[in-house]
C-alpha cells in the first residue's frame, strides 16, 4: 500500500475484507444496483474514474461494462457515517445497469397480495447484452 491510499483505512471493511456498494444514479438519484468492493476495487474506482467491484460469485474484480459495455463513470465516491457502506454517484452507459436487461436492478416490487411483480420492462435482450453483438 502506498502512502496515498490511506484513505481507504478510514473503511470499516468487513471481516472478508470487502464493503458494500451503492451505485447511484447521477442526476436522478436513482438507485441502481448493489454490488461489493474491497480495498484494491475501490483504488481503480477512484484512479480510473469507472466502477469496478468485487465479484463474490466470480472471486475476481470485475469491471462494470466488461462484457456488456454498459460501464459507469463515476461522479462521486461517497462513505456513509458508520463508515461501512460506499456510495457511487455514477453515469449509467447505455442505459442499462443490471445483467437482466434492465435499467437497474430493483425492478420487483412487493404488491398487496405479498407477490413480488416486476415493475420494470427489460430493455435489451440479455443473451444479446453477453454473446458478444452490444
Amino acid at each position: 500500500m502506498s502512502a496515498n491510499d490511506v484513505w481507504l483505512d478510514a473503511i470499516a471493511w468487513g471481516p472478508d475484507g470487502l464493503v458494500p456498494a451503492i451505485a447511484q444514479e447521477h442526476g436522478t438519484g436513482s438507485v441502481l444496483m448493489l454490488a461489493w468492493m474491497n480495498r484494491e476495487a475501490l483504488r481503480l474506482t477512484r484512479e480510473t474514474g469507472h466502477a469496478v467491484y468485487w465479484s463474490r460469485s466470480r472471486a475476481r474484480l470485475w469491471h462494470k461494462g466488461e462484457e456488456s459495455g454498459h460501464q459507469q463513470v463515476v461522479h462521486s465516491i461517497r462513505l456513509d457515517c458508520d463508515a461501512d457502506v460506499i456510495l457511487l454517484e455514477v453515469e449509467q452507459k447505455g442505459g442499462i445497469a443490471c445483467h437482466t436487461g434492465r435499467h437497474d436492478c430493483f425492478y420487483r416490487e412487493l404488491d398487496a397480495a405479498g407477490d413480488w411483480v416486476e415493475i420494470a420492462p427489460v430493455l435489451k435482450d440479455p443473451n444479446a447484452i453477453y454473446s458478444g453483438s452490444k
